[in-house]
């Protein structure tokens, strides 16, 4: 059960997959966004090559838990990837996942440089992980409203 979690941004989308066992979140890649298609068939061919058996986004909502126009954003990249790909779509509430990474590779001493490059893919990182967590304590978790 392969798994890859995606954390989109309005320039990149940071991807992460998971370990055959579903249990470990590891960082893949950062797609450059140019098209809103181009960027949805980069997308399905991740999936496609790695097998997913489900997508994870993160969902980023405001700090009241509403859905803002970056939301919006995301839900409608969403759409057009639900009818891209055949494994299920889930959503993740993602709110502060970038700022966490950001903390969590400076605290390692990670080079302001080094983290620019990697904080997509680190924030698609803590989002699966969350996910698959999350899946192990309640299999059947309700997506955010």
């Amino acid at each position: 059960m392969r798994v890859l979690g995606l954390d989109v941004g309005d320039r990149r989308i940071g991807v992460a997959l998971s370990d055959a066992l579903g249990l470990t979140a590891q960082r893949l890649t950062v797609i450059e966004r140019t098209r809103f298609a181009a960027d949805v068939d980069a997308l399905a061919r991740l999936a496609a090559d790695h097998a997913a058996s489900a997508v994870v986004v993160g969902l980023p909502l405001t700090l009241r838990g509403e859905r803002g126009p970056q939301a919006r954003k995301v839900l409608a990249l969403v759409e057009a990837l639900r009818r891209a790909v055949t494994a299920p779509i889930r959503l993740m509430d993602e709110r502060l996942t970038t700022v966490q990474g950001g903390r969590a590779m400076q605290a390692v001493g990670v080079s302001r440089k080094r983290r620019k490059q990697l904080v997509d893919q680190v924030a698609a990182q803590l989002i699966l992980q969350d996910f698959l967590d999350r899946q192990r304590k309640e299999p059947h978790a309700h997506e955010p409203s």
